[in-house]
This record gives structure tokens, sequence and C-alpha cells, in this order.
């Protein structure tokens, strides 16, 4: 039996919706084997962070270099990376070690709108982590910032998903929840053609996690050896079955549900 093993780079979310996670409760739900480097520690709940810790970069190096010397990732996926030293020594590994369909989260806009990485931190991750990608997943705010350009229509995100590839992504997609409009329209491109994935929107609150969840969807599933197109069509249908079916706990922005696809998936193959 082959154990497909997946990697995520990011933050640990005490709340268990978002980070580290969310993003290791998406592996085993979709049949690959979670392993993780945390780059910060952060205390959090639904109502909000508390506290940010950040890893040291020995640390961070460390967790890098176990997982490369034993338990080389079938895919990985980078979140939260704080610093532009983080996204360095992060994407130095990543090439070292030769990995492959690296998933990038670019995790840089705060639920509020605050920019979460500083100048530095952003040349970084368009100089050396984006050429790595297989895919990179921005939402709106975060296609804005990295590419400079305002988008409000398809036709801007289109100019934008260009220049993410031409900044070296092998692949993108751009995702439509922050825009308005009774559907939600995340589109894809893989440097060649487009294509729409259009759901309706769903009203909730308990979105806490998605941009998360979806990429780590994404990571299960190219570690199995899924192409690039069908595995954001699966993450898509993940995601939304995890914000259809709310777990309702907490007192706030509360979490999204990890083992509804599951669940779905199970009752409509009776």
């Amino acid at each position: 039996m082959t154990v497909y093993k997946a990697l995520t780079i990011a933050g640990s979310d005490s709340g268990g919706g978002a980070g580290i996670q969310a993003d290791l409760k998406t592996f085993q739900e979709l049949g690959s084997y979670g392993m993780s480097v945390i780059t910060a520690v952060t205390a959090q709940n639904t109502l909000g962070v508390q506290g940010v810790y950040p890893v040291s970069m020995e640390g961070i190096v460390q967790q890098l270099d176990a997982i490369g010397q034993d338990l080389g990732p079938h895919a990985s996926k980078t979140g939260m990376l704080h610093s532009g030293e983080v996204i360095e020594v992060v994407s130095e590994r990543i090439h070292h070690y030769g990995w492959e369909n690296v998933v990038v989260d670019p995790v840089m806009i705060a639920k509020g709108g605050a920019k979460l990485l500083q100048d530095e931190a952003i040349r970084a991750l368009k100089e050396q982590l984006i050429p790595l990608s297989a895919v990179i997943t921005p939402n709106l705010p975060e296609a804005e910032v990295i590419t400079g350009i305002k988008i409000e229509t398809l036709d801007d995100r289109k100019v934008a998903s260009k220049m993410l590839v031409e900044m070296g992504a092998k692949s993108v997609v751009i995702k439509g929840g922050h825009a308005d409009g009774e559907q939600v329209i995340d589109l894809f491109y893989d440097g060649t053609t487009f294509e729409e994935m259009v759901s309706p929107r769903i009203e909730t609150s308990h979105t806490h996690g998605t941009g998360c969840t979806f990429s780590a969807a994404i990571t299960a599933q190219l570690a199995k050896g899924m192409d690039i197109r069908e595995a954001v069509k699966t993450a898509k249908a993940f995601i939304r079955a995890a914000i259809e079916n709310p777990l309702g706990i907490g007192n706030g922005h509360g979490p999204t549900n990890h083992w509804a696809y599951n669940k779905r998936t199970i009752g409509e193959s009776k």
C-alpha cells in the first residue's frame, strides 16, 4: 500500500479552525498522511487572536530538515509565513529537497483587512516562493497586493492570473469569496486556459479557516497524484460541504466542518 504524504508549513491555531490544525484534518479526511512544520504558535478562538508567538528560525529549519531527511512529502503547502526571513528559508529548503506539488496559500490579509506581511516579505514571496509553486491560491485582496493592480472585474482577475504565472507559478486559483453577488466564481488558470468554477454563495459567519482548508484539500489530492485541475475541483467541493454544514461552536466567527465532505460522499454512494 502506498502512503501518500502531505506537508503543511504554517502557523498553529489553538482554536482548531485554521492553520496547521485545519490542514491536518483535511489531509486525514482526504486520505493523505499529514505532516507539519509550525512557523508560529497562536492563541486564538472564534472571537479572535489573542497572541502570536513565532517559532525561532532554528526551530523552523530543524523541522524542515527532519521532514526532508526522512519523510519526503508527495505534496506540500505553505500558509502563514510571517516574515521575509521565514519565506526565504522555507523557499530554500523546498528547493534544496526538490519538493514538488507545492501549494502556496499567500496568507497576507487579515479578515478585517489588515496587512499581515511587510513589503520585504511580499518581495520574498514573489521572487522566491511563487516560482516554486504548482498552484497559488490568493483571495481577491491578496491577489491585489501581489500583483499591484485593482481587481474589480472577471477580466481583471484574468490579468492578475497571467501576472502570477509570469512570476513563476505553474497555475493559479483566484478565489471569489470577497466579491459581491449571489454566486462565487473561483477562477482557475493553468497558464494556457481559464476555467470559471461557479457555486452559489452561502450566507454564514462560520467561515474561519476556509482558505487554509481549501489549499490543504488541493495539497492532499496532489499528494495522491491527482491532476491539478481535478484537485482544485475536489477542493472546491470539500470546502463547500464544510461551509454548508457548520459546527456551530464558539461565540464568534466559527470554523467550518472538516468531516462534512466525507459524510456527504458516503451518503451519496448509498
